[in-house]
């Protein structure tokens, strides 16, 4: 059986160096590209043959891993990906799980090496963390805050009035303008702004869609 042949799509030079030394120092695989964006990975993998794609979510140029990587699954189902990110961005794994991504794994955070999870992967396993990383907002750490709120949060992060967060997330204003408060008090930020701008500097929610 031939070498497994791989794809690296990260914007990260350094991040791209280093699956680029995982992938060249194991005789199981073979690195076929390593590009910076993920605008036209789809193409690459129909113009060449490819086994498995190690692709970054958030990419410097706008594009974003989990689109292309459903464009790949449409064309190429056969091809494997794993979503690699550092971003602590919790709605990126039930997102990758319903694209039909295989494998997600942390830069930071994972306890086994990105080369652990290819082995599991082109074994056949599935391979998810239980949990995202935890990371300090202010005075609390992610996890003390409710699906909900880190909607919430994730939307104003973009931002526009708690009036639109209330229509793309269904609820009433006075409902958003309750959730902000109690994401305040929590966080001991001393406004939305703040609060928002802390919210995007430590990855804990990124509205990409």
């Amino acid at each position: 059986m031939g070498r497994t042949r791989v794809m690296i799509v990260d914007d990260q030079y350094i991040s791209r160096q280093l699956f680029e030394m995982y992938v060249k120092s194991s005789e199981n695989y073979e690195l076929v590209y390593a590009i910076e964006s993920a605008a036209f990975a789809d193409t690459f993998v129909l113009k060449n043959s490819i086994d498995l794609v190690l692709m970054d979510i958030l990419m410097n140029d706008g594009s974003n891993g989990l689109e292309a990587a459903a464009r790949i699954k449409k064309n190429r189902p056969n091809i494997k990906i794993i979503a690699v990110t550092s971003m602590p961005e919790a709605s990126w794994l039930n997102r990758a799980r319903k694209i039909g991504i295989e494998s997600f794994w942390f830069k930071e955070a994972s306890s086994e090496t990105i080369l652990e999870v290819m082995d599991r992967t082109m074994a056949g396993e599935s391979v998810y963390p239980d949990h995202v990383p935890m990371v300090k907002l202010g005075l609390s750490n992610s996890g003390e805050f409710t699906e909900r709120e880190l909607e919430v949060l994730r939307v104003m992060t973009t931002g526009v009035s708690n009036a639109i967060i209330a229509q793309k997330l269904g609820i009433t204003e006075n409902t958003v303008k309750n959730h902000i408060r109690h994401m305040m008090e929590k966080t001991g930020c001393g406004s939305r702004t703040e609060l928002a701008i802390e919210a995007r500097v430590s990855g804990i929610v990124v509205n990409i869609d």
